[in-house]
């Protein structure tokens, strides 16, 4: 879809037209839906929380401003509610680091797997973690990233480097 579309489905659905959200849930479920399960490595948590993402969106779309992409709008409630999510569920955060401590010492670099990234990624703070997600697993420019986190770019590119970094040093721990 294009912006000007988007713009149209929201206008028509703030006229009354419930029905045309549909559109836009079908548009963008994918995107959303895979950025919730590299954030969380939970097909269930996934599903929950991408639905989540639809009703706030629905129920603040009042607030949408069409002169802005409507994608970049909603990645941002994403990641808010996702982040809400991972503080709410101190077990959450805690199952994740124990997994990556079993798995350091069940692998051996020989036989490190792409799969294993995700890991690695559950173990970084929760805004690096999407950050990193976007630009090289979703492949957004740094300016759409700095456009749904409200950073400057040069904020992003920093964090996103930093991140990457102490991934590679996660990686070799192995």
């Amino acid at each position: 879809m294009h912006d000007a579309q988007d713009a149209q489905i929201v206008a028509r659905i703030l006229e009354g037209d419930r029905q045309a959200f549909a559109l836009l849930v079908e548009e963008y479920k994918s995107p959303i839906y895979n950025l919730v399960y590299r954030m969380t490595s939970n097909t269930q948590d996934a599903a929950d929380l991408t639905q989540d993402v639809f009703i706030r969106a629905y129920t603040y779309l009042w607030r949408y401003n069409p002169q802005k992409k409507f994608f970049t709008w909603l990645y941002t409630i994403a990641l808010n509610t996702i982040k809400n999510y991972i503080k709410k569920n101190k077990q959450y955060k805690n199952m994740r680091s124990s997994y990556v401590d079993e798995h350091k010492f069940s692998k051996s670099k020989n036989s490190f797997e792409t799969q294993d990234i995700n890991i690695y990624l559950s173990v970084l703070d929760v805004e690096t973690r999407a950050l990193i997600i976007m630009k090289y697993i979703q492949e957004l420019s740094f300016e759409e990233i700095s456009k749904i986190t409200g950073k400057s770019v040069s904020a992003v590119k920093m964090r996103t480097y930093r991140g990457l970094e102490s991934l590679r040093e996660k990686i070799n721990d192995i």
